[in-house]
């Protein structure tokens, strides 16, 4: 009987150890730690509470305190404003409630109980889930028959460890939610899947599916199979239209050139025509003294013909003329027809140009002109 009595005061001065409680709840949720005493009913005024935190790289900092009747809860910037008693913590319940929660308040929580050199004192083991942020679904390889094709699905955060599940979605009746038969998941890497020698059944809409213990997210992807004969005939298409493309151009090309010398052509006409129609300078030749003595004691015939010759030849010249008045015709003609032999004569014998003066007035009016001196 005294070795009980001994085992309860004990119990009594030294106080109790409460059990060791584990928690497990989601990031941005609320969340109540329990510690229950009954030392505030004798003495009030010297009851004290205090909430420890040690978190997972072993650093050690009070969360709130009760002292003095007075509550302190802003002790650390991080859980400012988060933390507060739960309840009537004077009555006997002391628990610590935390809201919103963050993985930072991740760890390991004491709550002491102190009154009148008595105290009660319990543990909390704390773990803050973080839902796996959604993922990222992604392909690798070829989306042609026979070929293999790689579906690879993570999760940038989340508390290890993720869960991924690849499946096929139903979008008509009677489809198979199953992965296609030659399907073999990377056990290194959870989130890929290998889909081997492809088939036109294997198209289809996948979903991964990344879950853990706080939550489940999940990401799509569609999957197109092609023939190798529709690549084919595409590419032959794209071909033909970048050929057909290159051939309009050169034919607009030479459309354009050609113009261009249509009208370079035309320009350049006029200045050719205007060249040709430049009449060439005549060559003077200046006659002897001699010559002309001779050519006045030659006989009627030559004479004619070299008459007619001048004359035609003056008559092309003054075509292009207007026709003198009648008096002065002889002398214009007997002129011209000096111009066009090219021969100027000489200052003679007083009785040769006599001679040469009266020759015209025996030579009808129209053949006057032309006559050689």
């Amino acid at each position: 009987m005294s070795l009980l009595v001994l085992v309860w005061l004990v119990s009594y001065s030294a106080g109790s150890l409460g059990t060791h409680t584990e928690i497990k709840r989601v990031a941005e949720e609320k969340v109540t730690l329990p510690c229950h005493h009954q030392l505030g009913f004798p003495e009030k005024d010297t009851l004290d509470i205090e909430w420890l935190l040690t978190d997972n790289e072993g650093n050690q900092k009070v969360v709130i305190t009760y002292s003095s009747r007075h509550v302190y809860n802003n002790l650390t910037e991080e859980q400012k404003g988060r933390v507060a008693f739960a309840s009537n913590f004077l009555a006997g319940d002391a628990s610590l409630q935390i809201e919103p929660l963050k993985p930072s308040d991740e760890g390991r929580y004491t709550c002491k109980v102190k009154n009148s050199g008595r105290y009660v004192w319990s543990h909390v083991i704390l773990k803050v889930l973080v839902r796996p942020s959604k993922p990222t679904c992604e392909l690798e390889g070829e989306l042609t028959e026979g070929s293999d094709l790689t579906l690879q699905c993570e999760s940038a955060s989340g508390t290890k460890p993720i869960v991924y599940i690849w499946q096929r979605v139903r979008e008509k009746e009677g489809e198979d939610e199953h992965l296609p038969p030659k399907s073999r998941i990377d056990y290194n890497h959870p989130g890929r899947v290998l889909l081997q020698n492809l088939t036109m059944s294997s198209s289809g809409l996948y979903q991964c599916t990344a879950g853990n213990e706080a939550g489940k997210e999940s990401c799509v992807v569609r999957v197109t199979v092609q023939y190798v004969q529709s690549i084919g005939m595409i590419a032959g298409a794209v071909t033909g239209m970048v050929a057909g493309a290159v051939l309009i151009f050169f034919l607009v090309w030479l459309l354009i050139r050609r113009k261009d010398k249509e009208r370079y052509e035309e320009e350049e006409r006029p200045n050719e025509i205007r060249e040709d129609a430049e009449a060439p300078k005549a060559r003077l030749v200046k006659p002897s003294s001699s010559s002309s003595g001779s050519r006045s004691s030659r006989s009627g015939s030559s004479s004619t013909r070299s008459t007619a010759n001048s004359a035609s030849r003056s008559q092309r010249t003054l075509s292009t003329e207007a026709a003198p008045p009648p008096g002065l015709a002889s002398h214009a003609y007997s002129i011209v027809g000096t111009e066009v032999r090219g021969s100027e004569p000489k200052k003679g014998h007083p009785a040769t140009l006599t001679k040469a003066e009266t020759m015209p007035s025996m030579i009808p009016s129209q053949s006057r002109a032309f006559q050689t001196v």
